[in-house]
C-alpha cells in the first residue's frame, strides 16, 4: 500500500512543479513587460521637457520665453514629475517579490493621479497655442506666432510630445487598474454602518 502512495505521489510532483514553473515564468513576463512599459515614458517626458525649456525668441518686437507663460511652466513640471515617477516605479516594478495590496493601491492611485496631471498640462497648453496661432478677436487678442514662429514651432513640438506622454500614462493606468481589480476586492462599504452613524448623529 505504502508503495502505491509513494508512487501516486511520485507521479504528481512532477505536475506540481511544471506547474508552478509555468506561474512563474508567467508572472516573471508580465513583470517584465510593465517594467518596460513604466520605462518607455521617460524618452518622450525629457524630450519634451527640454525642447520647452530651449524655447525662447528675441527679434525686434521683443522677446518671449516659456518661462513668461504659466502654461508652459506647468507643462516643464508635469514632464519632469512624470519622468522621475516612471524611473522609480519602473524599478520597484522590476523586484522579484509579488504585489502586495498596499502597492497596488498606491500604484493604481499615483497612475491615475499623474494621467490627469499630464493631460491637463497638454490640454491648458494646447489652449495657450490655440490663441497664439489663432488670437481671439473678442479680446482683442492678436495672433502672435507671426512675429514668434519659432517659439511656436518649438512650443508645438513640446506638446505633440507631451500628449505621447499622456497616451503612455493612460496605458500603464489600465495596466495597473487591471492588476489591482483582478487580484484585490475594492474596498467594502457598509451601507448599515453608515445609517447608523447617520442616526445616531
Amino acid at each position: 500500500m505504502s508503495t502505491v502512495v509513494e508512487k501516486s505521489a511520485a507521479e504528481v510532483a512532477p505536475g506540481d512543479e511544471l506547474e508552478g514553473m509555468s506561474s512563474n515564468g508567467n508572472g516573471s513576463s508580465l513583470r517584465t513587460a510593465e517594467t518596460l512599459l513604466r520605462l518607455l515614458p521617460i524618452a518622450p517626458c525629457v524630450a519634451a521637457l527640454l525642447v520647452m525649456l530651449h524655447d525662447s525668441q528675441d527679434n525686434e518686437f521683443g522677446s518671449v520665453s516659456y518661462s513668461h507663460i504659466g502654461a508652459f511652466r506647468f507643462l516643464v513640471h508635469a514632464n519632469g514629475i512624470c519622468a522621475g515617477y516612471s524611473l522609480l516605479s519602473a524599478i520597484i516594478s522590476a523586484k522579484s517579490r509579488p504585489s502586495t495590496k498596499s502597492v497596488a493601491w498606491t500604484f493604481f492611485f499615483i497612475d491615475q493621479l499623474l494621467t490627469y496631471i499630464i493631460l491637463g498640462a497638454g490640454a491648458v497648453s494646447t489652449e495657450v497655442l490655440y490663441l497664439a496661432y489663432k488670437g481671439d478677436s473678442t479680446i482683442t487678442w492678436s495672433p502672435a506666432c507671426g512675429s514668434y514662429g519659432g517659439f511656436c514651432h518649438k512650443a508645438t513640438t513640446s506638446v505633440v510630445i507631451t500628449f505621447l506622454v499622456v497616451a503612455c500614462f493612460a496605458l500603464i493606468s489600465l495596466i495597473s487598474s487591471y492588476k489591482l481589480f483582478s487580484k484585490f476586492d475594492a474596498p467594502a462599504i457598509n451601507p448599515i454602518k453608515g445609517i447608523r452613524t447617520a442616526a445616531s448623529g
